[in-house]
């Protein structure tokens, strides 16, 4: 997978998330839980986005870590939208698999990132 096919899947999850928020009903915590889910989960693709026009590889490790960082708070919200049954499982269980994915996808450029960043040093 190409930078700009995971900035797609970045772009779709973020999209996802959004109809996910909009489908909350309009309880103290459907409110809460959209609020911090739209947050998090449409601040992965941007920060993906800044790290591939990094200025260094540093730079482009930080900013994979801050969208590592907004995955995995995704992540927590989409559970506790199954856990608390506020939407259907089954479509959750498909974004959460998604958010998986992505999880692991930038964690694994992160590590590669690193070792490779401290070869040079």
């Amino acid at each position: 997978m190409n930078s700009d096919e995971l900035a797609d899947r970045m772009l779709d999850f973020a999209s996802r998330v959004g109809k996910v928020v909009d489908a909350l009903p309009d309880t103290r915590l459907g409110r809460h839980i959209a609020g911090q889910l739209v947050r998090c989960g449409t601040a992965a693709g941007p920060n993906y986005e800044e790290g591939c026009g990094a200025e260094s590889r540093a730079d482009f490790i930080h900013k994979l870590r801050i969208c590592l960082k907004e995955l995995r708070e995704s992540r927590s919200w989409i559970r506790l939208i199954i856990k608390a049954e506020l939407l259907g499982n089954k479509k959750m269980a498909a974004l959460l698999d998604e958010n998986t994915q992505l999880c692991n996808i930038v964690g694994k450029s992160i590590v590669t990132a690193s070792s490779k960043f401290a070869k040079k040093k």
